[in-house]
């Protein structure tokens, strides 16, 4: 079957199954002349990037609720986004969301480059996002490269490579395959096929609209891959958070620096993260607490390891670092993961029952 053979069965397969989702326009709708919000494929673009769709569902309402066009993001607060986005993770990706927003505010008069290349100015913007917007959005011939799209180009073609290796390659098969005729559906149609019928382990090849060319099916390899290389394994890092409350019901935060790791963040004071035994630097003048509990977190790159020191001061305790926000403003969700566990870790220490 050649290509646009191949094209064209995704495209009539994606036109009867294609996932519903909030940002997505879809094939019916796009038929009667409806088209995609920019704002909506980029904002769910860049909450998407190494976050799944049911982990973005809620945040993407929240954000579009509050905040319903790019106007109106850009002129948000900083620390208001910030709180919006704990939990989901990647907290660079927000930064760079408000950077993006301003930048489109100001410079584009609140309007979107249409192409690729333009998209890739962008801070926050990569190859991927600016392929999938570009497509999306504006029906640019961009070919839309993921995990989902690898995995298929993988099988489809019987690429022995591994992965990472194996990129270049699939990003070219992904291409050829891309037809300049509705190439935003397209890409998600591919997206699409990746997540719900070519999948990791046990792939429904029955269900499949390219079962018949699939050269890793005709093998009998399709389960076997895409081959990896064996990744290193990931280091473990230490650190202590130090858990204040006042006696009025405040809580000790601190807002970590602009750069680096949950940059901009409200969390709880502490040590650095090394891998090394942290030495203690408490923020305030207590009789720090160890409640014998860990907080375990994996980041992208690291094992984190976090132990706790909990206290209560008085009214008039000074912090040398960090401020105490008052009960009523204090925001639970408003922290990232990280702290959130620390936290319960903490209640459920001290509160068996």
């Amino acid at each position: 079957m050649r290509d646009e053979a191949k094209g064209a069965a995704l495209l009539a397969w994606y036109d009867r199954h294609a996932r519903q989702m909030p940002w997505r326009v879809g094939p019916d709708a796009r038929r009667a002349g409806c088209r995609p919000d920019p704002y909506h494929v980029w904002l769910s673009e860049v909450m998407l990037q190494q976050t799944t769709v049911a982990a973005v569902h809620d945040y993407f309402h929240r954000f579009v609720d509050r905040w319903p066009d790019v106007r109106a993001l850009a002129a948000a607060e900083d620390g208001q986004v910030m709180g919006e986005w704990a939990g989901l993770g990647y907290y660079a990706r927000a930064r760079n969301l408000l950077k993006c927003a301003r930048i489109v505010a100001a410079d584009h008069d609140g309007r979107f480059p249409e192409t690729r290349d333009g998209l890739l100015r962008l801070p926050g913007i990569g190859p991927y996002t600016a392929a999938a917007i570009a497509a999306i959005a504006f029906d640019e011939p961009a070919t839309v490269v993921d995990g989902n799209v690898e995995r298929v180009m993988t099988r489809l073609y019987a690429v022995q490579t591994p992965l990472p290796a194996a990129k270049p390659e699939l990003a070219a098969l992904a291409e050829r395959l891309t037809p300049r005729n509705r190439p935003g559906c397209h890409a998600q149609a591919v997206m699409d096929l990746g997540a719900t019928i070519c999948t990791p382990k046990s792939p429904a090849c029955g269900l499949c609209p390219l079962n018949t060319p699939c050269a890793a099916r005709a093998a009998g390899i399709q389960a076997d891959l895409p081959r990896k290389t064996p990744k290193r394994p990931k280091p473990v890092r230490r650190g202590i958070a130090y858990i204040a409350r006042r006696s009025d019901g405040a809580w000790l935060l601190e807002r970590r620096p602009e750069t680096g790791l949950l940059g901009a963040m409200l969390g709880w004071p502490g040590t650095d993260w090394t891998t090394a035994a942290p030495a203690e630097t408490p923020p305030v003048a207590a009789d720090w607490y160890d409640p014998g509990v860990v907080v375990r977190h994996t980041f992208t790159h690291f094992h984190l390891q976090l132990a706790l020191r909990v206290t209560e001061v008085g009214p008039d305790a000074v912090p040398e670092r960090g401020q105490f926000v008052p009960a009523a403003q204090f925001r639970r969700d408003e922290l990232p993961s990280v702290m959130r566990k620390a936290l319960d870790l903490v209640q459920s220490a001290l509160n068996p029952g």
